[in-house]
């Protein structure tokens, strides 16, 4: 297994293709978050562009005359109304009601990167030519998109069945320029008729027959957001085993657990990886040897004679065990997610026969399933990341624990100032929060629509709590990496010629007290704290520690 966060950066700086089967991880976070304010330009496949076209030719030929059978969508109502015909003369004023009934979300408007994220992977659902949709619904999506246009779209409403209906109808509200619709433009919110004139776009944009039914299938917001959780958990699985590093300095750690024949013999690949990256990090080390534990801080209470430490905490020596579970789960995340990125979620799905024509077949690829079970598992498994970085956190606060470090790191007179026991507090109380999120969406289920969904996924949701947990988890790990740095410093004085941190941990130390100093006496830890979650949301010390891997 390879370091996790190794991977294939996008195929050009600037642009962006879409064809409906090469979607990846790192192309959604190129197009969500541009790199220094600058996005990418998204374009359409030729060849995405032949099948949709021929697609839709033989719907338009086939299938929207009067005297067509009933296709579900097509020429038919929605949901329980599937039996209901639609006269061909009713049909656009039919489009426009179907965004009217489904603009039901309510909440928080997702954040821009998620719904930037959404647009490329609803086009490029598309782009399969499977759905029978007219090829300027996908160009009139990109279009947005590389406008920068931002539709408002509130994040309650969906139960990921039928696809994230009601807040995929809010984006289709924009599209077509309603007059209830919202955007952001320029990071102001406004009628989307106003953002689409600014950006020098059409304001109006109709939609024929099929086109409503396709946009609004799928559950691509549950999907776009699931995949920019799964990238920032992926940093923190990286970013965690830094952390550990330097908590193994802070305490004069034990290495020997680190050893790659202990995690051969299990043969599990993720922790192999930690161990061997942990092993690169502290290389060098004069901490993590017996002579520097033989050295007595003055808080160290040791009764009689030094004696070999023989084996360090779970938190510690079983580190590996866990992160490395962590890297594999989110490994098998990644395999649904991208699987599903580069899928036809609509319904029906118009199928070439092997015969030069279409079939038309309903079925249920927009039920959110896979992402469901692919985002609770990114937030348990980075759950477990940020639970055991707050247990090495509270042990560097407790002198019998940490081998002597201060109590509550006070760099200072200790009572006047308090230290880190604060810090440490606010860390349990989000890894806490942690463990309620963790409750699997996916195994909820509430029937909808007259019975006829009896059985949905709750997915968005699953994907919300999976991106919740990994903030909640960058501060986790930001305050170890300031309780981690401060016991480096204050233990520094008392080693002497033993205080030489590893390769690894040298870099890292170095780049997170660049950014968050040490400090002798009580200051605004709010602050401190700040700048630490931001650390480790940018991911500063991926850099600094590149080489060393």
């Amino acid at each position: 297994m390879t370091d996790v966060m190794a991977a294939t950066a996008p195929e050009s700086a600037d642009t962006v293709e879409i064809d409906g089967y090469s979607m990846t991880v790192e192309k959604i976070v190129h197009v969500a978050r541009g790199a220094a304010g600058v996005f990418p330009t998204v374009v359409l496949s030729d060849e995405a562009r032949r099948l949709t076209v021929e697609a839709r030719d033989y719907v338009e030929a086939n299938w929207l005359t009067d005297d067509a059978p009933p296709i579900y969508g097509i020429n038919t109502g929605l949901g329980r109304l599937m039996d209901v015909r639609v006269p061909p003369q009713d049909q656009d004023r039919f489009q426009n009601l179907v965004i009217n009934s489904h603009s039901a979300g309510i909440g928080e408007p997702l954040p821009a990167d998620e719904t930037r994220a959404l647009l490329l992977l609803r086009t490029n659902a598309l782009a399969k030519g499977l759905s029978g949709v007219r090829v300027e619904c996908l160009d009139r999506l990109i279009s947005i998109l590389n406008a920068g246009v931002v539709p408002v779209i509130p994040s309650q409403g969906s139960v990921g069945a039928s696809g994230d209906l009601a807040p995929l109808a809010h984006l289709v509200s924009v599209m077509v320029g309603h007059e209830k619709g919202e955007a952001f433009l320029g990071g102001e919110r406004m009628p989307a008729v106003r953002a689409l004139e600014l950006a020098g776009l059409p304001t109006e944009f109709k939609l024929a027959p099929k086109d409503v039914l396709a946009l609004i299938n799928g559950s691509t917001i549950s999907l776009a957001t699931a995949a920019l959780a799964l990238h920032d958990a992926r940093q923190l699985a990286r970013q965690a085993d830094v952390a550990l590093a330097l908590s193994l300095e802070a305490v004069r750690g034990e290495t020997a657990a680190f050893d790659e024949r202990i995690h051969a013999a299990r043969n599990a690949p993720g922790q192999i990886t930690v161990s061997r990256n942990v092993r690169a990090f502290v290389t060098g080390s004069r901490r993590t040897t017996e002579k520097a534990r033989q050295v007595q801080l003055p808080d160290e209470h040791r009764p009689g004679a030094y004696k070999p430490r023989v084996q360090d905490a779970y938190s510690l020596r079983c580190a590996p065990q866990v992160h490395g579970t962590t890297r594999e789960s989110l490994e098998f995340a990644e395999t649904l997610l991208i699987r599903e990125a580069n899928a036809a979620t609509d319904n029906p799905l118009v199928l070439p026969d092997g015969n030069g024509g279409f079939d038309v077949m309903s079925g249920g690829n927009f039920h959110g399933e896979p992402i469901g079970v692919a985002a609770d598992l990114i937030a348990i498994a980075v759950a477990e990341i940020g639970a055991i970085s707050e247990r090495r956190s509270f042990r560097l606060t407790d002198p019998n624990l940490s081998y002597g470090l201060p109590l509550n790191l006070v760099g200072g007179q200790l009572g006047l100032n308090t230290g880190f026991s604060i810090v440490h507090c606010s860390a349990a109380a989000i890894a806490s929060e942690n463990k309620v999120l963790c409750f699997p969406s996916v195994a909820d289920s509430v029937p909808t629509k007259a019975n006829q969904e009896d059985h949905v996924s709750m997915c968005t949701f699953s994907s919300r709590k999976a991106r919740q947990v990994v903030r909640n988890t960058q501060i986790i790990l930001g305050v170890e990496f300031m309780l981690a740095t401060q016991g480096i410093d204050l233990a520094a004085p008392h080693l002497g010629d033993e205080a030489g941190l590893g390769q690894g941990t040298q870099a890292a130390y170095d780049a997170f007290r660049a950014i968050v100093p040490m400090t002798r006496e009580d200051v605004y830890q709010n602050e401190q704290m700040a700048r630490a979650q931001q650390f480790v949301a940018d991911a500063t010390v991926i850099d600094a520690v590149g080489e060393v891997l």
